[in-house]
């Protein structure tokens, strides 16, 4: 699976049954908008929110989303196909995101129905697994090699919680190994994205802010998120910062001077650098670039720099 440049810092739920709420996040400027069908709507209105999202979809984008996906009910509910053959009129479709995926199966239906729907854009159609509970985290391999159109994992912390009769706590400490399975996995099968738990106090900037933090620090790439409120900051906390930005530009700087005098590893600020250094410092600057983010002004401000 090759890594896409897709950037998905922020997942933002938008209920399917409320028309206003699925109107105002057409204006939004957010990573992903993910109109839902599953927790935010009550069995008795999911099929008028089927038809307000398909509507939705066949209309354009106002802001600045960079992702159109709909999160379907359980492929175990026997709701999915009927999601699906509503939504899938929607023409500005990119991803679907599949909740409480339990095994490769799960995904295999729904990478099926996308193979034989007739979309315009059937093939480019992408697939979000939500991973909620024990067995989705044991059988984590078997779910990420089941479909070539999965495109990231998302960890649900408050299902999780309830299948394995646990408490979350502000310290996050008892989703650990969950969380690290889920980082690991991604990155060693090359997923464009980890997305991040919801930070259920969504008025408390501090702690929405302390959960990006601890999930950058973890590896995640992105969060998901239930409030417009939190979009912004989660957006900026999971960009690099100046100094990491400012750090990468100088060695890239430094790297085509120290080609040039054909030095393997060097010295830069105090410390060694080579391959895996040089590496990461091109992931920085690229994850820059695709969130539009000018930095032209670090790289002129850094261009004298050399190897030491």
């Amino acid at each position: 699976m090759a890594t896409a440049p897709i950037l998905r810092r922020a997942l933002l739920y938008v209920p399917g049954s409320s028309k206003r709420m699925v109107e105002k996040a057409r204006g939004l400027n957010v990573d992903c908008v993910t109109y839902d069908l599953e927790d935010a709507v009550t069995a008795a209105e999911k099929p008028t929110a089927r038809h307000i999202i398909k509507d939705a979809l066949n209309l354009p984008m106002q802001g600045g989303a960079r992702e159109v996906s709909v999160r379907i009910n359980a492929v175990e509910t026997g709701l999915a196909l009927e999601d699906l053959g509503v939504v899938l009129q929607g023409k500005n479709l990119d991803t679907i995101v599949v909740p409480k995926v339990e095994s490769a199966g799960d995904l295999e239906f729904v990478s099926n129905v996308l193979d034989h729907s007739n979309h315009l854009n059937k093939s480019s159609i992408k697939i979000l697994a939500l991973l909620e509970s024990a067995r989705s985290i044991i059988d984590i391999r078997q779910i990420i090699t089941s479909t070539p159109r999965l495109s990231g994992l998302i960890f649900a912390a408050e299902d999780f919680a309830k299948d394995l009769s646990i408490t979350r706590t502000p310290s996050l400490t008892e989703f650990l190994f969950a969380r690290q399975t889920i980082t690991t996995a991604a990155r060693a099968f090359n997923l464009p994205s980890a997305i991040d738990l919801v930070c259920t106090s969504y008025r408390d900037t501090a702690a929405l802010e302390r959960e990006c933090l601890d999930g950058v620090g973890m590896g995640f790439n992105g969060k998901q998120v239930i409030h417009p409120s939190q979009v912004d900051l989660v957006q900026r906390l999971f960009l690099p910062g100046e100094e990491q930005v400012r750090g990468a530009v100088r060695v890239l700087v430094a790297e085509k001077v120290a080609e040039a005098e054909g030095k393997g590893s060097w010295g830069l600020d105090g410390r060694m650098v080579d391959r895996p250094v040089i590496e990461a410092a091109r992931r920085v600057v690229g994850k820059m670039e695709v969130a539009g983010m000018d930095i032209r002004a670090v790289w002129e401000a850094e261009k004298r720099t050399r190897p030491e």
